[in-house]
């Protein structure tokens, strides 16, 4: 008989079925703790209702899992998305987007009488990183949380940005507006448009209405009266009420100059500028002599006359979405001689879209 120095191992040798207990259980505990992610490493990558129900895998992954939300994979089919010139009935959703650097409470009033269904309405704004940013973002939360208590906030989603690029210091309509400015002041508008919409649509937004902070006046069809025409890019005419200083009597005048069609003579000082210099419309520093729209408006016209355009402002505009999916967006460089607004709707002919105006159809621009 063999004797070993080590009595664990002589004990080993007369007792060989004493280890069978220890052996047992290290392979019981294996199994029962670590075997899981090991059983299942050759299912699909994505098995989320794992069999094991193992205390050490509850613990770890059943946690995370349980929280999901159900559904939490959305497939969307953008093939069957719509957008039609019948937009209510059908429930397409509209994105109403909104760059402000100054609440009026007016702006906020009208856009609430708005009669399209506000449950299929998602509103984006986006602030400038300045005092009067500061201000606006204060106010409109404020006007938001008194439509709350009030019962009237039934919007889908509205999203609050931070503007993360530079803007002008002065929003003064007399500064913002002076000619030496433009070229910065809408590249910095062009970025915050960017920033805008790329963030806020969704795969489920069908249309998308720009619309100014200073639009003060519209009629509560809005929505329904631009999406009915079905264009892809279709502007309304954004005009002023003001008190005439000779007759004391309230009129309207033209506001906005941007939507137009080309010149001969645009064409000729764009061919002639830098390709880093832009041609800038309604200053007299640069006169193009394009036909505008703004001047194209009959009191006794039909309201839904159409003129074809080649730039757009952005008053209010609705675009289909699928504009913005293709990839037209809002130039902050100098884009065919064109910048913001204007160069977005050069980009979106450009991708085979058409542009329209609606020259008998106004809203109204508040009157600083």
């Amino acid at each position: 008989m063999v004797h070993y120095k080590n009595r664990y191992l002589n004990y080993v040798r007369r007792k060989p079925l004493a280890l069978l207990a220890p052996i047992t259980l290290l392979f019981v505990i294996y199994l029962f703790f670590f075997s899981s992610s090991g059983l299942t490493s050759s299912k699909l990558k994505y098995q989320y209702n794992k069999k094991s129900k193992g205390w050490f895998y509850k613990n770890r992954d059943s946690i995370i899992l349980k929280n999901l939300p159900k559904n939490h994979i959305s497939h969307y089919d953008l093939n069957k998305l719509s957008a039609s010139k019948d937009a209510l009935n059908k429930r397409e959703e509209v994105l109403i987007l909104t760059p402000m650097s100054k609440f009026l409470p007016e702006y906020w009033d009208n856009l609430n009488k708005l009669t399209y269904d506000h449950s299929l309405i998602s509103l984006g704004f986006i602030f400038p990183r300045t005092t009067e940013g500061d201000d606006a973002l204060k106010e409109l939360e404020n006007a938001m949380k008194k439509s709350k208590r009030d019962k009237k906030l039934n919007f889908k989603k509205i999203t609050l940005l931070r503007q993360d690029s530079n803007s002008l210091q002065s929003q003064l309509e007399k500064d913002r507006h002076a000619f030496k400015v433009q070229k910065e002041r809408r590249s910095m508008m062009a970025l915050a448009r960017n920033s805008l919409v790329f963030s806020t649509i969704s795969p489920s937004t069908s249309w998308i209405l720009w619309l100014d902070a200073d639009i003060v006046e519209t009629p509560p069809t809005l929505i329904q009266d631009l999406t009915a025409h079905n264009k892809p890019v279709l502007s309304a005419n954004v005009y002023q009420r003001y008190i005439d200083s000779e007759t004391k009597q309230p009129a309207i005048r033209p506001y906005d100059f941007n939507n137009w069609v080309e010149s001969e003579e645009g064409l000729k000082i764009a061919a002639s500028l830098p390709d880093d210099e832009i041609v800038v419309e309604g200053y007299a520093e640069m006169a193009t002599y394009r036909p505008l729209m703004a001047h194209f408006y009959d009191a006794n016209g039909d309201k839904n006359a159409q003129m074809a355009l080649d730039g757009v402002g952005g008053g209010a505009v609705m675009v289909n979405a699928d504009v913005h999916r293709d990839g037209a967006m809002f130039p902050s460089f100098p884009f065919y001689h064109l910048i913001e607004t204007e160069g977005f709707a050069k980009m979106a002919k450009r991708l085979g879209y058409e542009v329209f105006g609606l020259p008998n159809y106004l809203v109204y621009h508040h009157n600083e």
